[in-house]
Protein backbone atom coordinates (compact mmCIF):
# COMPACT_ATOMS: atom_id res chain seq x y z
CA UNK A 1 0.00 0.00 0.00
CA UNK A 2 1.35 3.16 -0.83
CA UNK A 3 1.49 6.33 1.09
CA UNK A 4 -1.84 7.91 -0.84
CA UNK A 5 -3.47 4.83 -0.37
CA UNK A 6 -2.73 4.66 3.40
CA UNK A 7 -4.16 8.73 3.94
CA UNK A 8 -7.51 7.96 2.55
CA UNK A 9 -8.51 6.90 5.79
CA UNK A 10 -7.68 10.11 7.11
CA UNK A 11 -9.84 12.05 4.65
CA UNK A 12 -13.00 14.63 5.87
CA UNK A 13 -16.20 12.76 6.50
CA UNK A 14 -18.08 12.75 3.24
CA UNK A 15 -14.91 11.01 1.03
CA UNK A 16 -15.13 8.12 -0.86
CA UNK A 17 -13.00 5.11 -0.45
CA UNK A 18 -10.70 6.91 -3.37
CA UNK A 19 -10.81 10.01 -1.85
CA UNK A 20 -13.20 11.84 -4.30
CA UNK A 21 -16.17 13.18 -2.98
CA UNK A 22 -19.34 12.03 -4.63
CA UNK A 23 -20.93 15.43 -5.70
CA UNK A 24 -23.10 15.26 -8.89
CA UNK A 25 -21.57 17.65 -11.41
CA UNK A 26 -23.32 20.27 -12.64
CA UNK A 27 -24.76 20.56 -16.54
CA UNK A 28 -21.83 22.29 -18.96
CA UNK A 29 -22.89 24.79 -20.71
CA UNK A 30 -22.19 25.02 -24.71
CA UNK A 31 -20.71 27.65 -26.11
CA UNK A 32 -19.82 30.36 -28.92
CA UNK A 33 -16.93 31.95 -29.14
CA UNK A 34 -15.55 35.38 -31.05
CA UNK A 35 -11.94 36.14 -31.63
CA UNK A 36 -10.54 38.55 -29.51
CA UNK A 37 -12.41 37.82 -26.64
CA UNK A 38 -11.35 41.01 -24.15
CA UNK A 39 -11.62 43.39 -26.98
CA UNK A 40 -14.42 42.17 -28.57
CA UNK A 41 -16.23 42.25 -25.10
CA UNK A 42 -15.98 45.99 -24.22
CA UNK A 43 -18.89 47.16 -26.39
CA UNK A 44 -20.87 44.11 -25.30
CA UNK A 45 -20.37 45.02 -21.76
CA UNK A 46 -21.48 48.39 -22.25
CA UNK A 47 -24.75 47.88 -23.78
CA UNK A 48 -25.30 45.03 -21.19
CA UNK A 49 -24.13 47.61 -17.66
CA UNK A 50 -26.76 49.61 -19.25
CA UNK A 51 -29.40 47.30 -18.90
CA UNK A 52 -28.85 46.30 -15.81
CA UNK A 53 -28.54 50.08 -14.51
CA UNK A 54 -31.93 50.61 -15.97
CA UNK A 55 -33.47 47.22 -14.95
CA UNK A 56 -32.49 47.83 -11.30
CA UNK A 57 -32.64 51.37 -11.05
CA UNK A 58 -30.76 51.08 -7.90
CA UNK A 59 -27.76 48.54 -8.01
CA UNK A 60 -27.04 49.04 -4.33
CA UNK A 61 -31.18 48.14 -3.70
CA UNK A 62 -30.72 45.00 -5.32
CA UNK A 63 -27.27 43.39 -3.26
CA UNK A 64 -27.96 39.93 -2.48
CA UNK A 65 -27.57 38.73 1.38
CA UNK A 66 -25.34 36.06 -0.05
CA UNK A 67 -23.10 37.17 -3.06
CA UNK A 68 -24.04 35.03 -6.06
CA UNK A 69 -20.32 34.40 -7.16
CA UNK A 70 -17.16 33.60 -4.92
CA UNK A 71 -13.60 34.58 -7.02
CA UNK A 72 -10.44 34.01 -5.62
CA UNK A 73 -7.68 35.02 -7.64
CA UNK A 74 -4.24 33.67 -6.45
CA UNK A 75 -0.57 35.15 -7.77
CA UNK A 76 1.72 32.73 -7.55
CA UNK A 77 5.03 34.57 -6.20
CA UNK A 78 3.41 37.87 -5.26
CA UNK A 79 5.56 39.40 -2.22
CA UNK A 80 3.37 41.33 0.28
CA UNK A 81 6.19 44.55 -0.65
CA UNK A 82 5.45 44.56 -4.36
CA UNK A 83 2.26 46.24 -3.55
CA UNK A 84 3.92 49.35 -1.36
CA UNK A 85 6.89 48.84 -4.10
CA UNK A 86 5.27 49.09 -7.46
CA UNK A 87 1.77 50.47 -6.83
CA UNK A 88 2.55 54.04 -8.50
CA UNK A 89 2.50 52.18 -11.39
CA UNK A 90 -0.96 50.60 -11.42
CA UNK A 91 -4.18 52.08 -12.60
CA UNK A 92 -6.61 48.99 -13.52
CA UNK A 93 -7.69 45.73 -11.57
CA UNK A 94 -4.63 45.84 -8.52
CA UNK A 95 -5.02 49.22 -8.41
CA UNK A 96 -8.57 48.70 -7.83
CA UNK A 97 -8.67 45.84 -5.76
CA UNK A 98 -5.77 48.03 -3.30
CA UNK A 99 -8.26 51.19 -2.98
CA UNK A 100 -11.91 49.44 -2.40
CA UNK A 101 -10.89 46.24 -0.72
CA UNK A 102 -9.85 44.78 3.07
CA UNK A 103 -6.19 44.67 2.37
CA UNK A 104 -4.51 43.16 5.18
CA UNK A 105 -0.63 43.76 5.18
CA UNK A 106 0.81 41.60 7.44
CA UNK A 107 -0.46 38.59 6.39
CA UNK A 108 1.81 35.74 5.75
CA UNK A 109 2.23 31.80 6.39
CA UNK A 110 2.81 30.19 9.63
CA UNK A 111 4.15 26.71 8.33
CA UNK A 112 7.51 26.30 6.96
CA UNK A 113 7.72 24.95 3.39
CA UNK A 114 6.23 27.73 1.67
CA UNK A 115 5.94 26.24 -1.91
CA UNK A 116 2.98 26.29 -4.65
CA UNK A 117 0.69 23.34 -3.38
CA UNK A 118 1.25 23.80 0.21
CA UNK A 119 -0.55 27.52 -0.79
CA UNK A 120 -3.26 26.81 -2.91
CA UNK A 121 -4.68 23.73 -0.83
CA UNK A 122 -3.88 26.24 2.35
CA UNK A 123 -5.97 29.13 0.84
CA UNK A 124 -8.97 26.51 -1.04
CA UNK A 125 -9.01 24.48 2.36
CA UNK A 126 -8.56 27.29 5.25
CA UNK A 127 -6.09 24.89 6.71
CA UNK A 128 -2.22 24.57 7.17
CA UNK A 129 -0.73 21.40 5.64
CA UNK A 130 -0.89 19.90 9.25
CA UNK A 131 -4.02 19.43 8.53
CA UNK A 132 -4.44 19.00 4.39
CA UNK A 133 -1.18 16.81 3.67
CA UNK A 134 0.30 18.80 0.95
CA UNK A 135 2.91 19.66 2.54
CA UNK A 136 5.07 19.83 -0.74
CA UNK A 137 4.86 19.89 -4.38
CA UNK A 138 6.05 16.37 -4.67
CA UNK A 139 7.36 13.97 -1.95
CA UNK A 140 8.91 10.52 -2.06
CA UNK A 141 6.91 8.10 -1.24
CA UNK A 142 8.43 5.08 1.15
CA UNK A 143 6.44 2.44 -0.08
CA UNK A 144 6.64 2.89 -4.17
CA UNK A 145 10.25 4.56 -3.93
CA UNK A 146 9.66 6.71 -5.79
CA UNK A 147 8.80 10.90 -6.06
CA UNK A 148 5.48 11.54 -6.45
CA UNK A 149 3.49 14.96 -6.69
CA UNK A 150 0.98 16.50 -4.58
CA UNK A 151 -1.70 15.83 -7.55
CA UNK A 152 -0.93 12.55 -9.12
CA UNK A 153 -3.81 9.93 -8.87
CA UNK A 154 -3.07 6.69 -11.33
CA UNK A 155 -6.95 5.98 -11.33
CA UNK A 156 -7.72 9.32 -13.44
CA UNK A 157 -7.16 10.18 -16.64
CA UNK A 158 -5.68 13.35 -18.02
CA UNK A 159 -8.13 14.91 -20.71
CA UNK A 160 -5.89 16.92 -23.40
CA UNK A 161 -7.12 18.93 -25.71
CA UNK A 162 -5.13 18.64 -28.25
CA UNK A 163 -3.34 15.43 -28.26
CA UNK A 164 -3.74 12.63 -25.68
CA UNK A 165 -1.51 13.36 -22.30
CA UNK A 166 -0.16 10.75 -19.78
CA UNK A 167 -0.67 10.47 -16.08
CA UNK A 168 -3.95 11.27 -14.22
CA UNK A 169 -4.71 13.81 -11.54
CA UNK A 170 -6.95 14.87 -8.78
CA UNK A 171 -7.15 15.71 -5.33
CA UNK A 172 -7.52 12.75 -4.00
CA UNK A 173 -4.28 13.31 -1.52
CA UNK A 174 -5.63 16.52 -0.05
CA UNK A 175 -6.89 15.20 2.68
CA UNK A 176 -9.57 18.23 3.69
CA UNK A 177 -12.66 18.98 1.61
CA UNK A 178 -12.22 22.60 0.23
CA UNK A 179 -14.17 25.93 0.29
CA UNK A 180 -16.01 24.57 -3.08
CA UNK A 181 -16.52 21.44 -1.77
CA UNK A 182 -18.29 22.85 0.72
CA UNK A 183 -20.07 25.13 -1.32
CA UNK A 184 -21.34 21.99 -3.57
CA UNK A 185 -22.44 19.95 -0.99
CA UNK A 186 -24.12 22.16 1.53
CA UNK A 187 -26.01 24.91 -0.61
CA UNK A 188 -29.48 24.74 -1.80
CA UNK A 189 -28.20 24.40 -4.89
CA UNK A 190 -24.69 23.37 -5.53
CA UNK A 191 -22.39 25.89 -6.77
CA UNK A 192 -20.71 25.65 -10.31
CA UNK A 193 -16.88 25.07 -9.80
CA UNK A 194 -14.60 26.60 -12.16
CA UNK A 195 -10.39 26.26 -11.29
CA UNK A 196 -8.22 28.14 -14.13
CA UNK A 197 -4.36 27.93 -14.33
CA UNK A 198 -0.97 27.71 -15.62
CA UNK A 199 -0.32 24.52 -13.18
CA UNK A 200 -1.94 21.46 -12.34
CA UNK A 201 -1.15 21.60 -8.81
CA UNK A 202 -2.91 25.16 -8.37
CA UNK A 203 -6.04 24.70 -10.40
CA UNK A 204 -6.58 21.15 -8.57
CA UNK A 205 -6.10 22.08 -5.44
CA UNK A 206 -8.30 25.51 -6.33
CA UNK A 207 -10.87 23.22 -7.35
CA UNK A 208 -11.22 20.48 -5.03
CA UNK A 209 -12.00 17.08 -5.42
CA UNK A 210 -15.29 17.91 -7.80
CA UNK A 211 -15.79 20.77 -9.96
CA UNK A 212 -17.23 21.86 -13.41
CA UNK A 213 -14.14 22.45 -14.47
CA UNK A 214 -10.85 22.49 -13.58
CA UNK A 215 -8.05 23.49 -16.85
CA UNK A 216 -4.27 23.91 -16.67
CA UNK A 217 -1.66 24.59 -19.38
CA UNK A 218 0.02 20.98 -20.23
CA UNK A 219 2.05 20.85 -23.28
CA UNK A 220 0.89 23.18 -25.84
CA UNK A 221 -2.51 23.60 -24.60
CA UNK A 222 -4.90 23.13 -22.02
CA UNK A 223 -5.91 20.03 -20.11
CA UNK A 224 -8.12 18.71 -17.50
CA UNK A 225 -8.86 15.34 -15.80
CA UNK A 226 -11.83 12.66 -16.08
CA UNK A 227 -12.42 13.14 -12.02
CA UNK A 228 -14.30 16.15 -13.09
CA UNK A 229 -16.18 15.05 -16.00
CA UNK A 230 -14.79 12.11 -18.61
CA UNK A 231 -15.09 14.48 -21.75
CA UNK A 232 -13.83 17.57 -23.00
CA UNK A 233 -15.54 20.69 -21.81
CA UNK A 234 -17.61 21.99 -24.94
CA UNK A 235 -16.78 25.57 -24.07
CA UNK A 236 -13.27 24.81 -22.99
CA UNK A 237 -12.78 23.00 -26.19
CA UNK A 238 -14.27 25.95 -28.95
CA UNK A 239 -12.69 28.46 -26.53
CA UNK A 240 -8.97 27.11 -27.15
CA UNK A 241 -10.71 26.54 -31.27
CA UNK A 242 -11.21 30.08 -31.53
CA UNK A 243 -8.55 32.01 -29.23
CA UNK A 244 -5.10 30.15 -30.23
CA UNK A 245 -2.32 29.92 -28.43
CA UNK A 246 -0.34 30.23 -31.01
CA UNK A 247 -1.47 33.85 -32.05
CA UNK A 248 1.43 35.05 -29.75
CA UNK A 249 3.75 33.62 -32.29
CA UNK A 250 6.49 36.49 -33.06
CA UNK A 251 4.87 38.47 -30.16
CA UNK A 252 7.89 40.50 -28.72
CA UNK A 253 7.42 40.69 -24.82
CA UNK A 254 9.19 44.37 -23.96
CA UNK A 255 8.58 46.94 -21.20
CA UNK A 256 5.22 49.18 -21.60
CA UNK A 257 7.01 52.09 -20.26
CA UNK A 258 10.72 53.69 -20.35
CA UNK A 259 13.28 51.74 -19.12
CA UNK A 260 13.80 55.10 -16.41
CA UNK A 261 10.67 53.88 -14.90
CA UNK A 262 11.79 50.62 -13.79
CA UNK A 263 13.21 50.55 -10.27
CA UNK A 264 16.21 47.75 -10.75
CA UNK A 265 19.42 47.65 -13.00
CA UNK A 266 18.07 46.76 -17.14
CA UNK A 267 19.51 43.60 -16.88
CA UNK A 268 19.89 40.82 -14.39
CA UNK A 269 23.15 39.05 -14.98
CA UNK A 270 22.96 36.92 -12.20
CA UNK A 271 19.23 35.46 -13.88
CA UNK A 272 18.66 32.22 -15.43
CA UNK A 273 15.99 32.28 -18.28
CA UNK A 274 15.08 28.99 -18.81
CA UNK A 275 13.57 29.29 -22.41
CA UNK A 276 16.38 30.79 -24.76
CA UNK A 277 16.14 34.34 -23.70
CA UNK A 278 19.04 36.39 -22.33
CA UNK A 279 19.00 38.85 -19.07
CA UNK A 280 17.84 41.66 -20.20
CA UNK A 281 14.47 42.99 -22.47
CA UNK A 282 13.24 42.55 -25.16
CA UNK A 283 12.13 38.72 -25.11
CA UNK A 284 10.57 37.54 -28.08
CA UNK A 285 7.92 34.38 -28.31
CA UNK A 286 8.95 32.07 -31.07
CA UNK A 287 11.41 29.55 -32.00
CA UNK A 288 13.79 30.23 -35.22
CA UNK A 289 11.57 31.34 -38.16
CA UNK A 290 8.64 32.74 -35.72
CA UNK A 291 7.66 28.94 -35.34
CA UNK A 292 5.68 27.30 -32.86
CA UNK A 293 8.14 25.01 -31.23
CA UNK A 294 8.47 23.39 -27.91
CA UNK A 295 10.85 27.11 -27.24
CA UNK A 296 7.86 29.14 -28.11
CA UNK A 297 5.00 27.32 -25.58
CA UNK A 298 7.71 27.86 -22.57
CA UNK A 299 8.28 31.47 -23.52
CA UNK A 300 4.23 31.88 -23.74
CA UNK A 301 3.79 30.57 -20.16
CA UNK A 302 6.66 33.12 -18.99
CA UNK A 303 5.79 35.99 -20.00
CA UNK A 304 2.39 38.76 -19.15
CA UNK A 305 0.80 36.72 -22.19
CA UNK A 306 -0.07 33.71 -20.42
CA UNK A 307 -2.11 35.82 -17.33
CA UNK A 308 -3.82 37.63 -20.17
CA UNK A 309 -5.38 34.45 -21.55
CA UNK A 310 -6.04 33.07 -18.36
CA UNK A 311 -8.32 36.54 -17.33
CA UNK A 312 -10.08 36.10 -21.26
CA UNK A 313 -10.89 32.35 -20.84
CA UNK A 314 -12.15 32.96 -17.17
CA UNK A 315 -14.26 36.12 -18.74
CA UNK A 316 -15.71 33.62 -21.27
CA UNK A 317 -16.40 31.11 -18.36
CA UNK A 318 -18.42 33.65 -16.34
CA UNK A 319 -20.62 34.23 -19.92
CA UNK A 320 -20.56 30.71 -21.22
CA UNK A 321 -21.17 28.91 -18.19
CA UNK A 322 -23.68 31.73 -16.55
CA UNK A 323 -21.25 31.75 -13.46
CA UNK A 324 -23.22 34.56 -10.85
CA UNK A 325 -26.26 34.58 -12.84
CA UNK A 326 -28.59 32.06 -12.09
CA UNK A 327 -30.49 31.01 -8.92
CA UNK A 328 -27.36 29.85 -7.06
CA UNK A 329 -23.65 31.27 -5.33
CA UNK A 330 -21.00 30.09 -7.59
CA UNK A 331 -17.07 29.67 -7.38
CA UNK A 332 -14.55 31.03 -9.98
CA UNK A 333 -10.59 30.79 -9.16
CA UNK A 334 -7.74 31.75 -11.22
CA UNK A 335 -4.42 30.92 -10.57
CA UNK A 336 -1.95 33.19 -12.39
CA UNK A 337 1.26 31.28 -12.68
CA UNK A 338 3.34 34.11 -14.88
CA UNK A 339 4.66 36.08 -11.89
CA UNK A 340 6.23 32.67 -10.54
CA UNK A 341 7.67 31.67 -13.63
CA UNK A 342 9.40 34.82 -14.25
CA UNK A 343 10.05 35.64 -10.80
CA UNK A 344 12.44 32.11 -10.73
CA UNK A 345 14.21 33.49 -13.98
CA UNK A 346 14.66 37.08 -13.31
CA UNK A 347 14.64 37.44 -9.33
CA UNK A 348 12.38 40.15 -7.92
CA UNK A 349 14.26 42.71 -8.42
CA UNK A 350 14.35 42.87 -12.28
CA UNK A 351 12.15 44.82 -14.86
CA UNK A 352 10.53 41.69 -15.82
CA UNK A 353 8.54 41.28 -12.41
CA UNK A 354 7.65 44.93 -12.55
CA UNK A 355 6.75 44.83 -15.77
CA UNK A 356 4.88 41.03 -15.34
CA UNK A 357 3.01 43.05 -12.33
CA UNK A 358 1.72 46.77 -14.68
CA UNK A 359 0.40 43.96 -17.44
CA UNK A 360 -1.19 41.85 -14.72
CA UNK A 361 -2.41 45.36 -13.28
CA UNK A 362 -4.26 45.53 -16.40
CA UNK A 363 -5.67 41.93 -17.34
CA UNK A 364 -7.20 42.44 -13.84
CA UNK A 365 -8.91 45.31 -14.81
CA UNK A 366 -10.46 43.80 -17.62
CA UNK A 367 -11.86 40.93 -15.26
CA UNK A 368 -13.60 43.13 -12.96
CA UNK A 369 -15.06 45.03 -15.17
CA UNK A 370 -16.50 42.12 -16.91
CA UNK A 371 -17.85 40.78 -13.14
CA UNK A 372 -19.58 44.49 -12.74
CA UNK A 373 -21.09 44.47 -16.11
CA UNK A 374 -22.00 41.01 -16.13
CA UNK A 375 -22.70 39.58 -12.82
CA UNK A 376 -23.45 43.25 -11.18
CA UNK A 377 -20.94 45.45 -8.87
CA UNK A 378 -21.59 44.28 -4.76
CA UNK A 379 -23.06 40.71 -6.19
CA UNK A 380 -19.98 38.94 -5.71
CA UNK A 381 -17.14 38.65 -3.76
CA UNK A 382 -13.43 38.20 -4.76
CA UNK A 383 -10.20 37.43 -2.33
CA UNK A 384 -6.67 38.26 -3.94
CA UNK A 385 -3.82 36.56 -2.15
CA UNK A 386 -0.19 34.29 -3.09
CA UNK A 387 0.93 30.50 -2.23
CA UNK A 388 4.17 32.32 -1.26
CA UNK A 389 6.97 35.00 -2.02
CA UNK A 390 10.31 34.36 -2.90
CA UNK A 391 13.77 35.24 -2.24
CA UNK A 392 16.48 37.50 -3.80
CA UNK A 393 19.15 35.66 -6.11
CA UNK A 394 22.17 34.42 -3.83
CA UNK A 395 24.15 35.67 -5.60
CA UNK A 396 22.81 39.38 -5.93
CA UNK A 397 22.42 38.66 -2.30
CA UNK A 398 26.50 37.88 -1.92
CA UNK A 399 27.43 41.22 -3.75
CA UNK A 400 25.59 42.94 -0.56
CA UNK A 401 28.10 41.55 1.56
CA UNK A 402 25.62 38.72 3.07
CA UNK A 403 26.00 35.34 4.18
CA UNK A 404 24.01 33.49 0.86
CA UNK A 405 23.82 30.81 -1.22
CA UNK A 406 22.82 27.25 -2.70
CA UNK A 407 22.50 24.05 -0.64
CA UNK A 408 24.19 21.40 -2.37
CA UNK A 409 21.34 18.28 -1.52
CA UNK A 410 24.15 16.43 -3.87
CA UNK A 411 26.50 16.60 -1.44
CA UNK A 412 24.72 16.88 1.50
CA UNK A 413 23.28 13.30 0.54
CA UNK A 414 26.76 12.15 0.16
CA UNK A 415 27.90 13.12 3.15
CA UNK A 416 25.07 11.76 5.24
CA UNK A 417 26.09 8.40 2.99
CA UNK A 418 30.17 8.68 4.01
CA UNK A 419 29.43 9.15 7.91
CA UNK A 420 27.05 6.14 7.75
CA UNK A 421 29.40 3.64 6.47
CA UNK A 422 31.66 2.84 8.79
CA UNK A 423 28.43 1.77 10.95
CA UNK A 424 26.39 0.50 8.78
CA UNK A 425 28.63 -0.80 5.98
CA UNK A 426 28.36 -0.05 2.44
CA UNK A 427 25.11 2.43 1.27
CA UNK A 428 23.51 4.05 -0.28
CA UNK A 429 21.81 4.99 3.01
CA UNK A 430 20.06 8.07 1.69
CA UNK A 431 17.00 7.24 -0.79
CA UNK A 432 16.15 10.96 -1.96
CA UNK A 433 16.67 14.65 -0.74
CA UNK A 434 13.93 16.41 -2.04
CA UNK A 435 14.27 20.00 -1.40
CA UNK A 436 14.37 19.94 2.94
CA UNK A 437 13.28 16.31 3.24
CA UNK A 438 16.24 13.88 3.58
CA UNK A 439 14.42 9.90 3.30
CA UNK A 440 16.54 7.39 4.39
CA UNK A 441 16.55 4.22 2.18
CA UNK A 442 13.96 1.88 3.36
CA UNK A 443 14.74 -0.03 6.96
CA UNK A 444 17.82 2.30 7.52
CA UNK A 445 15.96 4.91 9.97
CA UNK A 446 14.56 2.11 11.69
CA UNK A 447 18.34 0.90 12.29
CA UNK A 448 19.57 4.42 13.29
CA UNK A 449 16.59 5.05 16.18
CA UNK A 450 18.45 2.23 17.40
CA UNK A 451 22.11 3.45 17.48
CA UNK A 452 22.37 6.99 18.47
CA UNK A 453 25.77 7.07 17.79
CA UNK A 454 25.17 6.24 13.98
CA UNK A 455 22.44 8.51 14.04
CA UNK A 456 23.89 11.38 15.82
CA UNK A 457 26.69 11.23 12.88
CA UNK A 458 24.17 11.55 10.33
CA UNK A 459 22.34 14.45 11.81
CA UNK A 460 26.04 16.31 12.10
CA UNK A 461 27.26 15.40 8.60
CA UNK A 462 23.74 16.99 7.23
CA UNK A 463 24.33 20.29 9.39
CA UNK A 464 28.09 20.41 8.18
CA UNK A 465 27.03 20.84 4.93
CA UNK A 466 27.31 24.92 3.82
CA UNK A 467 24.24 26.68 4.08
CA UNK A 468 22.30 23.91 6.88
CA UNK A 469 20.96 26.55 9.67
CA UNK A 470 19.71 23.29 11.99
CA UNK A 471 18.50 19.33 11.35
CA UNK A 472 15.59 18.23 13.53
CA UNK A 473 14.79 14.26 13.83
CA UNK A 474 10.95 13.85 12.00
CA UNK A 475 9.80 12.43 15.37
CA UNK A 476 10.65 15.48 17.12
CA UNK A 477 8.48 17.91 14.99
CA UNK A 478 5.22 17.90 16.72
CA UNK A 479 6.27 18.74 20.07
CA UNK A 480 7.87 21.93 18.37
CA UNK A 481 4.18 23.04 17.82
CA UNK A 482 4.73 24.69 21.26
CA UNK A 483 7.93 26.12 20.79
CA UNK A 484 8.99 29.72 20.87
CA UNK A 485 11.25 29.75 18.05
CA UNK A 486 8.97 30.91 14.78
CA UNK A 487 10.75 28.50 12.81
CA UNK A 488 10.27 25.52 14.57
CA UNK A 489 6.85 26.26 15.34
CA UNK A 490 6.22 26.64 11.41
CA UNK A 491 8.20 23.49 11.16
CA UNK A 492 5.40 21.74 13.54
CA UNK A 493 2.34 23.29 10.87
CA UNK A 494 4.06 21.58 7.79
CA UNK A 495 4.61 18.00 8.92
CA UNK A 496 2.84 14.90 7.71
CA UNK A 497 4.31 11.44 9.37
CA UNK A 498 3.56 9.28 6.38
CA UNK A 499 4.63 11.76 3.80
CA UNK A 500 7.58 14.03 5.59
CA UNK A 501 11.59 13.24 5.63
CA UNK A 502 13.47 11.33 8.20
CA UNK A 503 15.29 14.16 8.69
CA UNK A 504 14.54 17.70 7.95
CA UNK A 505 17.00 20.41 6.90
CA UNK A 506 16.30 23.85 8.06
CA UNK A 507 18.41 26.32 5.56
CA UNK A 508 20.00 29.49 6.90
CA UNK A 509 18.74 32.92 5.76
CA UNK A 510 19.56 33.77 2.60
CA UNK A 511 20.34 30.36 1.04
CA UNK A 512 18.21 27.96 -0.90
CA UNK A 513 18.22 24.76 -2.14
CA UNK A 514 16.41 25.80 -5.15
CA UNK A 515 18.47 25.97 -8.88
CA UNK A 516 16.41 28.92 -10.13
CA UNK A 517 17.87 32.08 -10.06
CA UNK A 518 15.28 32.86 -7.29
CA UNK A 519 13.48 30.54 -4.36
CA UNK A 520 11.25 29.98 -2.01
CA UNK A 521 9.86 27.50 0.50
CA UNK A 522 11.37 28.49 3.87
CA UNK A 523 9.65 30.40 7.23
CA UNK A 524 11.71 33.49 6.25
CA UNK A 525 9.46 36.31 5.45
CA UNK A 526 10.58 37.15 1.99
CA UNK A 527 8.88 33.47 1.74
CA UNK A 528 6.08 33.60 4.01
CA UNK A 529 4.52 37.43 3.84
CA UNK A 530 1.91 37.57 1.29
CA UNK A 531 -0.75 40.57 0.92
CA UNK A 532 -4.55 39.66 1.61
CA UNK A 533 -7.56 41.69 -0.20
CA UNK A 534 -11.23 41.08 0.20
CA UNK A 535 -13.70 42.93 -1.63
CA UNK A 536 -17.75 43.03 -1.69
CA UNK A 537 -20.59 42.72 -0.36
CA UNK A 538 -20.41 41.90 3.61
CA UNK A 539 -16.30 43.39 3.18
CA UNK A 540 -15.38 46.78 4.57
CA UNK A 541 -12.69 48.95 2.68
CA UNK A 542 -9.86 49.47 4.98
CA UNK A 543 -6.07 48.93 5.75
CA UNK A 544 -5.86 46.07 8.54
CA UNK A 545 -2.36 45.32 10.08
CA UNK A 546 -3.88 42.54 12.14
CA UNK A 547 -2.84 38.67 12.09
CA UNK A 548 -4.01 37.17 9.14
CA UNK A 549 -2.65 34.16 7.41
CA UNK A 550 -4.21 32.92 3.77
CA UNK A 551 -5.91 29.68 5.85
CA UNK A 552 -8.34 32.98 6.73
CA UNK A 553 -9.25 33.56 2.80
CA UNK A 554 -11.70 30.25 3.01
CA UNK A 555 -13.04 30.18 6.13
CA UNK A 556 -14.11 34.08 5.49
CA UNK A 557 -15.64 33.62 2.17
CA UNK A 558 -17.21 30.55 3.61
CA UNK A 559 -18.93 32.68 6.25
CA UNK A 560 -19.91 35.27 3.46
CA UNK A 561 -20.97 32.18 1.25
CA UNK A 562 -23.25 30.69 4.18
CA UNK A 563 -21.37 27.41 4.45
CA UNK A 564 -19.55 25.93 7.15
CA UNK A 565 -15.44 24.47 6.69
CA UNK A 566 -15.37 21.19 7.93
CA UNK A 567 -12.07 21.46 10.13
CA UNK A 568 -10.02 25.22 9.09
CA UNK A 569 -7.04 26.53 10.66
CA UNK A 570 -8.16 29.75 10.03
CA UNK A 571 -10.04 32.28 11.04
CA UNK A 572 -12.96 34.57 9.96
CA UNK A 573 -11.73 37.67 9.37
CA UNK A 574 -14.09 39.65 11.44
CA UNK A 575 -12.42 42.89 11.22
CA UNK A 576 -13.14 43.29 7.85
CA UNK A 577 -16.63 42.34 7.70
CA UNK A 578 -19.43 45.42 7.38
CA UNK A 579 -20.54 44.52 11.06
CA UNK A 580 -17.04 44.20 12.31
CA UNK A 581 -15.93 41.90 15.58
CA UNK A 582 -12.97 42.70 17.14
CA UNK A 583 -9.34 42.40 16.00
CA UNK A 584 -6.46 40.32 17.01
CA UNK A 585 -3.06 41.36 17.61
CA UNK A 586 -0.55 41.51 14.71
CA UNK A 587 1.62 38.83 16.76
CA UNK A 588 -1.04 36.35 17.60
CA UNK A 589 -0.67 34.17 14.45
CA UNK A 590 -1.10 30.78 15.03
Amino acid sequence: MTDSDSSRGDLAAGASANGSYSIANASRAGAERRLGYADSMRIATIALATSIILMSGSLAAQTAERPVLVVVLVVDQLRADYLARFEHQWSHGLRRLMDESAWFRQAAYPYFNTVTCAGHATIATGSFPVTHGQFMNEWWDRESGTLVNCTDDSDATTIGYADPRPGGHSARRLLSPTLSDEMRTQLPVAARVVSLSLKVRSAVMLAGHDADLAAWFEGRTFASSSVYGPDRVPFLEQFLDQHPIERDVGHVWDRVQAAEAYLFPTSTPESKPQAGWGPAFPHPLGGPGGSPDGRFYAQWSRSPCSDRYLVEMAMAAIDEMKLGQEDRTDYLAIGLSALDRVGHDFGPRSHEVQDTLMQLDESLGLLLDHLDTVVGPRRYVLALTADHGVMPIPEQVATWGIDSGRVDVDRLRAQVDDALTPMLGAGPHVARVNHTELYFAPGVYDRLTTMPAALEAAMAAAASSPGVQAVYRTEDIPRLRASTRRVERALSLNHVPARSGDLIIVPKIYWTTSENAAGHGTAYEYDTRVPILLSGPGIRRGRFDTAATPADVAPTLAFLAGVTLAQPDGRVLVEALETAGPALPADSRP
